[in-house]
């Protein structure tokens, strides 16, 4: 194999820069900065975003759906749903069913 064939893998100090929140994590991300973090100086790299301050994890998602997804379902294609006609609909009361004639289950043989 190649020697220098991958990025070294350290690790690397996140912090989130909405809510100043820090971890460790290892990354083949190879920033400048450093920062002392626990005792232990790490490459440091800042995030707009991570798990605490993006609003799914948080809890401070608010839903702006003020209707369930069946309901929104029924009302869409409750409009859509085809029309029969009165006089079809009374065609096919009267219309005789048709049913297939049942198949004699093969014979055993006997020893």
């Amino acid at each position: 194999m190649k020697k220098e064939g991958h990025p070294p893998y350290q690790d690397v100090l996140f912090v989130d820069t909405a809510t100043g929140t820090k971890f460790v994590c290892g990354s083949t991300l190879q920033p400048k900065a450093k920062e002392t973090f626990e005792g232990k100086e790490y490459p440091v790299y800042h995030v707009p975003i991570s798990s605490a301050s993006h609003p799914f994890f948080t809890g401070s998602q608010q839903f702006v759906d003020s209707e369930g997804r069946v309901d929104k379902f029924k009302k869409r294609y409750a409009r859509k749903a085809p029309t029969e006609k009165p006089q079809e609909k009374e065609e096919k009361k009267s219309a005789p069913k048709k049913v297939a004639p049942k198949k004699a289950a093969p014979k055993k043989k006997e020893k």
